[in-house]
């Protein structure tokens, strides 16, 4: 039997433009700009750190018998003021807090631009809610005044007190002022050399993800401008005109490239007991023996009284008493397991709490079975 299905021309083209378009959809699906997997070189964020002082406090501020820089900070700038403090004036401020201000000059910044602050205490003050920082430079790593801050605080907690009980609600001791610190000097910038070569930075360097940022911008520029230095840093030989390079760089961005996926890893949070694990985790056969341990204490106290009309003297002592119970716990077994599921079911059986679940997953690492790094932050 012969099939008589003919292509003609049109029908063909169709076919193959409907093919390479669910291609690209699938391709793309997966993709990312090279803006969110590299930065150019230069192009970063600026530190600034200031202090100053926060008054119009209601009562809440620093207490100056144990905070004396406090006292100190306030008549200094009581004398840039022009007002004397007579020297050895005990200062009994209860609405004056010292702070700390640090903000982020983000780059390209101008003179006359503003910032966000961040303003904390580093005294005993209760809380900086109500209070107006006073005018304070922000430094940068370099010792120079690049911007001034100034203005009304926003904290965002709340407290309330009577007759010796207290609710607090959030941290009161920090705060932040939207737009509150205007640059006075902006921070140089230079964008490649005189020759116009640029370096693009990777995040996270690798160099299967480098190799493909340059197949693509040499794809997408038909020529090559990019050379891989190593695993983390690629070449581009970008125009000279500032205008034409910052359309280059605009157009490099934009540009859609599939990294490498990120390598099996583990991460344990030790203070809080959070374990998260990433897709690429496997399992392989294992059987594993778990047992809690509780160790209980009690304290009972014991007095011992004199006899009558004797000379001794009451006496406390306390008494303890302390008991060790181990839970037995059977020996498991974990299956083989490739998708992250099944390494969550697999755990899961266990039975096991985050505190234990730590200690397994270090001592699965150790016998092979894990395939993953894991870090511990």
């Amino acid at each position: 039997m012969q099939s008589n299905h003919r292509f003609t021309p049109k029908s063909l083209t169709l076919a193959l433009a409907l093919g390479l378009c669910s291609w690209l959809f699938v391709g793309q699906a997966q993709a990312e700009r090279i803006k969110e997997v590299a930065d150019f070189a230069g192009v970063r964020e600026n530190a600034l750190v200031g202090y100053g002082l926060v008054v119009g406090l209601d009562g809440t501020g620093d207490q100056t018998t144990q905070t004396p820089f406090t006292g100190q900070s306030l008549s200094n700038m009581l004398s840039s003021l022009g007002i004397t403090v007579p020297q050895g004036t005990n200062m009994q401020l209860r609405n004056v807090a010292a702070v700390m201000i640090t903000a982020k000059m983000a780059p390209f910044s101008r003179p006359g631009q503003a910032l966000d602050i961040v303003v904390s205490s580093i005294g005993n003050a209760k809380t900086l809610r109500g209070g107006t920082l006073l005018m304070t430079p922000l430094k940068g790593a370099d010792g120079q005044i690049y911007a001034m801050a100034q203005g009304n605080l926003m904290t965002g907690g709340a407290g309330a007190g009577a007759n010796g009980s207290s609710v607090t609600i959030n941290q009161q001791a920090g705060g932040r002022i939207a737009r509150g610190a205007l640059i006075e000097r902006e921070i140089p910038l230079v964008l490649g050399d005189s020759a116009g070569k640029l370096q693009l930075l990777l995040r996270e360097p690798d160099f299967n993800t480098a190799q493909k940022v340059v197949f693509a911008i040499n794809s997408e520029c038909n020529r090559t401008v990019a050379s891989a230095a190593d695993g983390g840093m690629i070449e581009l030989e970008g125009p000279q005109a500032a205008n034409a390079r910052v359309n280059f760089m605009a157009r490099i961005n934009d540009i859609n490239v599939s990294p490498s996926k990120a390598l099996p890893k583990v991460v344990i949070n030790s203070r809080t007991g959070v374990v998260v694990l990433n897709e690429g985790v496997k399992l392989y056969p294992a059987a594993v023996a778990q047992g809690n341990l509780a160790i209980t204490i009690d304290t009972d106290p014991l007095v011992s009284q004199p006899n009558s009309f004797s000379d001794g003297q009451t006496a406390t002592a306390k008494k303890s008493k302390v008991s060790v119970e181990q839970q037995g716990g059977g020996l498991r077994t974990v299956e083989s397991s490739a998708d992250l599921k099944d390494v969550v079911k697999a755990l899961n059986a266990l039975g096991a709490s985050p505190a234990d679940l730590m200690s397994i997953l270090e001592a699965l690492k150790a016998a092979g079975s894990l395939r993953a790094e894991i870090e511990i932050i």
